[in-house]
């Protein structure tokens, strides 16, 4: 196991010596998330790069980062600061670039002498995983990823409720999640399968691996539904059945919801009760970080399983719904 660097501070749970962070994607949706963790963990983000300019946020984090927008200047900066010092040289590189990019990404930071905090997914395709744990193992770094559902303190005690009442039990799950994109995301590259993974891979990976997470290993594995604005299926699981709708149609939107202004409706029903979780996502980020400093973050062992999931249901045929579609198609 690797040696930790810094000694944890058992009264603040930060660590006790600044450490030096770069940014790949600060132009980014999720990017500031990300800046605000580094900050709040008591952190410095020293360099960032985006093929965009207009990242001016930066400016509410410090006045001193290095940017660049192009990703090889970037490369030259981090190797130049990891031939200098101890304390100048990187040691995470935060990566919020588009999906398709994060194992390219991930490599270049690893090479490069530091740890790496990738968001979701970690990659797109499963056998990616393959190489970044050979050169995990070839550098001596860690790859991080960013699953901060399983922090949320609501789901850490259902899992923990789950887990008492489990035993040979299967639950019946239904996963609606709808979150409303206008036309620029079909323009972007969030659009477009190749480098998002779909619908399923960029807007459902957070809840396929809270359910594997809550209920275990998936079975078998249905697709209903498929096209550039929604998904829907049906995977069987080691102790739930689950239905699950996924969209980025406005007009997928209950009434309630699009009368009081939303933009995004979350619901996950275990055996027809609600789980209420909408509330403490505020600082979810900043929580990760703390793991990740703590030297307890989720890697890529943790992240395979919903990797792994998403490309099967990428690939699998689509059939007629069933009994087991989602009740939103069986009202279709």
């Amino acid at each position: 196991m690797r040696e930790r660097r810094s000694e944890r501070n058992s009264m603040t749970g930060e660590t006790s010596s600044k450490k030096n962070f770069g940014l790949i994607g600060a132009g980014g949706y999720i990017a500031p998330r990300h800046m605000k963790a580094i900050r709040d963990t008591g952190n410095c983000l020293v360099a960032a790069v985006d093929p965009k300019d207009s990242v001016g946020i930066l400016d509410q984090f410090g006045f001193d980062v290095s940017f660049f927008t192009e990703i090889e200047r970037f490369d030259r900066h981090l190797e130049k600061l990891h031939r200098g010092s101890p304390e100048s040289r990187i040691h995470y590189v935060s990566i919020c670039s588009p999906n398709y990019l994060h194992d390219a990404h991930c490599r270049l930071a690893l090479r490069a002498g530091a740890d790496v905090i990738c968001e979701k997914p970690l990659v797109i395709n499963p056998w990616n995983l393959d190489a970044l744990e050979e050169i995990e193992s070839e550098t001596g770094q860690r790859i991080n990823t960013v699953l901060q559902l399983r922090l949320h303190p609501e789901l850490v005690k259902l899992k923990t409720d789950i887990g008492k009442s489990l035993q040979n039990s299967q639950r019946e799950v239904i996963l609606t999640y709808i979150t409303g994109r206008g036309r620029w995301y079909h323009v972007s590259w969030k659009g477009q399968g190749d480098k998002s993974g779909g619908i399923a891979t960029n807007i459902g990976i957070h809840f396929f691996d809270l359910l594997l997470w809550l209920f275990g290993s998936a079975g078998d594995v249905k697709l209903y539904q498929a096209d550039n604005h929604r998904m829907s299926g049906f995977i069987d699981l080691e102790h739930a059945r689950v239905r699950w709708f996924l969209s980025v149609d406005p007009g997928d939107l209950p009434q309630a919801a699009a009368h009081a202004g939303k933009s995004t409706y979350r619901s996950i029903s275990v055996d027809g009760q609600e789980i209420e979780f909408s509330e403490g996502f505020t600082d979810l980020h900043t929580q990760v970080y703390r793991t990740i400093l703590a030297g307890t973050g989720f890697g890529i062992t943790d992240a395979r399983a919903s990797i792994e999931l998403t490309h099967r249901i990428r690939t699998v045929p689509i059939v007629s719904p069933d009994e087991l579609a989602h009740p939103i198609l069986s009202r279709g």
